[in-house]
């Protein structure tokens, strides 16, 4: 599951992947910013909180926490769109 989220080498930027559920369609002057929390399922869970209490993301744009090869360890992302100057 967690390959989900590993870049296609074999892409371009340009071209869709559908490797990768949470890519969302470009937008003129704005570019994807990927965030990635990485810990315990308490702690990303708790930043993810935080973050929405700051009214920086709502808690179900968040992935669901996927294990990582790690014990214990989850990781979560999040994917927005933010405006870039030129």
């Amino acid at each position: 599951m967690a390959q989900s989220f590993l870049a296609n080498p074999s892409t371009t930027s340009t071209e869709a992947s559908p490797c990768c559920p949470l890519r969302q369609p470009e937008i003129p002057h704005r570019e994807p910013l990927k965030h990635l929390l990485i810990g315990s399922p308490k702690t990303v869970r708790g930043a993810i909180h935080a973050l929405h209490v700051l009214g920086y993301a709502e808690v179900g744009a968040w992935s669901p926490l996927i294990p990582t090869t790690n014990e214990g360890e989850v990781m979560s992302i999040l994917v927005r769109q933010v405006w870039v100057r030129e």
